[in-house]
């Protein structure tokens, strides 16, 4: 945006779709991640019992999904879900941070940060 003169129809737009956006799903995914740590602790848990070479993340999203239908979610007092959009963050972070799962999940290229 420049300063100085009018701002133009299409410079306010664009600007105006700057301050609405959405966030990021990465920062999405950090701000879900920090608030509910059950869900990375269950997708480990799952992939260590699974004891296998190559798992894949959505598998273990379905069968954490499944847990907590049995047992009933962990905070009825909020609701959430599992947004599948976090899966190939939950696969890196996993990878990252659990030395016996790295190398487990296959990941792509990430379309955005």
């Amino acid at each position: 945006m420049r300063y100085g003169g009018p701002i133009t129809p299409k410079e306010l737009r664009r600007y105006q779709q700057q301050l609405w956006q959405e966030p990021s799903i990465e920062a999405a995914f950090w701000n879900f991640h920090t608030n509910h740590p059950e869900v990375y602790e269950g997708l480990v848990r799952l992939a260590y019992q699974a004891d296998r070479d190559r798992l894949g993340i959505k598998m273990l999203f379905e069968v954490l999904r499944w847990e907590w239908i049995i047992r009933g979610l962990p905070d009825t007092a909020e609701e959430f879900k599992l947004n599948n959009n976090y899966t190939s963050r939950y696969a890196r972070l996993i990878m990252e941070s659990e030395p016996g799962l790295e190398g487990v999940f296959e990941t792509r290229r990430l379309r955005e940060t």
